[in-house]
């Protein structure tokens, strides 16, 4: 649920941003579903980034990591 006067965090916006090498590659293999996929699972399981990169990235530019009150901690 979006918060008004704010933007979401579009999906592989970072992968995009940083031009990490395997996105590169996955969107010049958008027409090849085969590939595409190959690709995928390395950013699934075997990521060339690490959280800690991702949260300074959000920060860098601006983002905030919100979630609703729940009462439990």
């Amino acid at each position: 649920m979006p918060i008004e006067g704010f933007v979401e965090y579009k999906r592989r916006e970072y992968c995009n941003d940083i031009k990490c090498p395997v996105q590169v590659m996955m969107n010049r293999k958008a027409q090849d579903p085969a590939d595409y996929n190959d690709l995928r699972a390395i950013c699934q399981e075997n990521c060339l980034h690490t959280t800690y990169e991702f949260h300074h990235w959000l920060i860098e530019k601006g983002y905030l990591v919100v979630r609703p009150e729940s009462g439990e901690d």
